[in-house]
C-alpha cells in the first residue's frame, strides 16, 4: 500500500512521499487560478471547480477565496454553495449532499496529527473522512473536525466546532457543538427567529 492509499484508507501516512507533494502542488495551482478569476467569469469558475473536485452536481457556486489540499477527494451534490474563505483539508474523503450551504469561513478538516509529541514528530499524519448530508446549512466560522458525519436537514450555528456526529433534523451549536433542539414543522413559517414569512412562495 503506497502513501496515498494509506491516506485515503485513514491510516498513518507521510505526506511528502509517493507523489503526494506533486498532487497538492497541482491542486493549489488550479485553486490559485480559480481565486484570481473575475467575479463575472462565472462559467470559467464553475468549470475550474468541476476540474478541481472529484465529483459535483449540476449547480455549484463557490465564492473566492477557496482553499483545499487535493480537491479530488471532495464530492459535492447538486445545488452546493460555499461563501467566502471556505477551506477543505481533503486528505480524507469529503462527501457533501444536495442543497448544502456554507456561510463564510467554514472549514472542514479531515487532516490531523498524533497527540504524543514523539509520534507527531515522526512525520506521520492522518485523514479521516467527513460526511455531510442533504439540506444542511453550516453557519459562519464553523470548524468540522476529522471523522464527523452531519445528518440531513441540519443547521449548525455560527462559530461552532463540530467534534462528534450530528443526527438528522436538528439545530446544533457551540464549542464543542451540541444539539439544542429538533427542527419541526412549526419552523416552516419563520424566516428568522420569531419573524414570520409575509410571502407564500416558499
Amino acid at each position: 500500500m503506497n502513501q496515498k492509499e494509506r491516506m485515503l484508507a485513514g491510516l498513518p501516512y507521510k505526506a511528502w512521499l509517493d507523489g503526494l507533494t506533486e498532487e497538492r502542488t497541482a491542486a493549489r495551482l488550479k485553486v490559485h487560478q480559480f481565486n484570481l478569476l473575475r467575479p463575472d467569469e462565472e462559467e470559467e469558475r464553475a468549470a475550474l471547480i468541476r476540474e478541481i473536485f472529484g465529483k459535483t452536481g449540476e449547480v455549484i457556486h463557490i465564492e473566492a477565496p477557496f482553499h483545499c489540499d487535493y480537491g479530488t477527494n471532495i464530492s459535492v451534490g447538486n445545488n452546493f454553495y460555499a461563501n467566502f474563505n471556505c477551506t477543505i483539508l481533503d486528505v480524507g474523503r469529503v462527501v457533501i449532499g444536495d442543497n448544502v450551504m456554507f456561510a463564510p469561513n467554514v472549514s472542514l478538516y479531515t487532516a490531523g496529527h498524533p497527540i504524543h509529541p514523539d509520534s507527531r514528530n515522526s512525520g506521520y499524519e492522518y485523514g479521516i473522512a467527513i460526511t455531510i448530508g442533504n439540506n444542511v446549512w453550516i453557519g459562519g466560522n464553523v470548524i468540522v473536525n476529522p471523522g464527523v458525519t452531519i445528518g440531513n436537514n441540519v443547521v449548525i450555528g455560527a462559530g461552532s466546532v463540530v467534534t462528534k456526529d450530528i443526527p438528522d433534523n436538528v439545530i446544533a451549536v457551540g464549542s464543542p457543538c451540541r444539539i439544542i433542539r429538533e427542527i419541526t414543522e412549526e419552523d416552516r413559517k419563520y424566516y428568522y427567529k420569531d419573524r414570520e414569512f409575509d410571502v407564500t412562495d416558499y
